[in-house]
């Protein structure tokens, strides 16, 4: 498989036959202007910058989480400096739509470039792509529009407040309508949760003490979605993240172990896949205010 990594945004512009961007640290690209891509092969490829798409007239399928979808509504990822895309053969643009690529440097004076950090949705994978109503549609590319205006204006002292402004709406929108789209899929995200809950219990009941303790991106990984997808959408749906989910079904078997057999704190904390058996007592004590053998006491009076 062939890798390209892509450090600056001028190389990105080289790459697809474009001239160098009116800023080295920021550039604002319709797919329609650009000439389409195709490859032979599938293409590792990185970037050390921000982007931001939004692809239109794409109609077909889309996998969301572990269901697949029909759409003709415009779709959005969103990609993280050093994160790896996989491109496969064909087609590699869209036929019409944005591409708002980012520097870090350019939004580092800014708050948002600290908040920028904080967004789970560049940790997202691409099959859990935001998906767009038509109203949505409408506002994202409203502020496309008028950054796209501004990148095109002549640069003056406040261009780049006013474009980093717009970048902080579009990323607020978008943090919106994932939470809305978490909303309306309720009904498979309530079938995700019952997966969740189910590979969990037969970890515990069946080899803990051979796999070890359970962790959000192995979850995630048995789920084929990102680890910070997985967290977000199960904290819309119980209030808490993979993690404490997974520290929730543990205290919930260790209760009955405690309460069912004699086995000794060690070897239940063992059992359930600990290293050691004061990591379990402190997680135990730290999530019900007891120690194991205090519980296992007062339960049986």
């Amino acid at each position: 498989m062939q890798t390209i990594k892509v450090e600056a945004i001028a190389q990105s512009h080289a790459l697809l036959g474009l001239g160098k961007p009116k800023h080295p640290l920021f550039s604002i690209l319709k797919f329609e202007d650009l000439a389409q891509i195709t490859s032979d092969e599938r293409i590792r490829v990185t970037f050390d910058f921000y982007q931001i798409v939004l692809k239109k007239d794409c109609p077909g399928k889309l996998q969301y989480g572990q269901t697949i979808y029909d759409f003709d509504e415009g779709i959005m990822s969103f990609f993280g400096p050093a994160q790896v895309n996989i491109l496969e053969p064909g087609k590699i643009l869209a036929p019409s739509g944005w591409l708002l690529n980012i520097h870090p440097d350019f939004i580092r004076n800014y708050p948002l470039g600290q908040k920028i950090k904080a967004y789970g949705i560049f940790e997202y994978a691409v099959h859990e792509a935001l998906i767009l109503s038509e109203e949505e549609e409408k506002a994202i590319e409203d502020i496309f529009r008028q950054i796209e205006k501004e990148y095109h204006l002549p640069i003056d002292t406040f261009s780049q407040d006013v474009i980093v402004a717009n970048i902080d709406l579009l990323l607020t929108y978008c943090n919106q309508y994932y939470n809305r789209q978490f909303i309306t899929r309720k009904p498979n995200n309530t079938q995700l949760l019952g997966k969740v809950e189910s590979i969990l219990d037969d970890h515990f009941r069946n080899a803990a003490d051979e796999q070890g303790l359970p962790t959000a991106h192995g979850l995630a990984a048995q789920l084929n979605l990102s680890p910070k997808y997985l967290s977000d959408c199960l904290k819309q749906l119980t209030g808490q993240t993979a993690q404490q989910l997974i520290h929730e079904k543990l205290i919930e078997h260790a209760k009955d172990i405690l309460a069912t057999t004699e086995l000794s704190v060690s070897e239940i904390a063992y059992q359930l896949g600990f290293e050691y058996a004061q990591s379990f007592s402190k997680l135990f004590k730290n999530k019900t205010g007891q120690t194991p053998l205090t519980f296992r006491q007062s339960f049986r009076g």
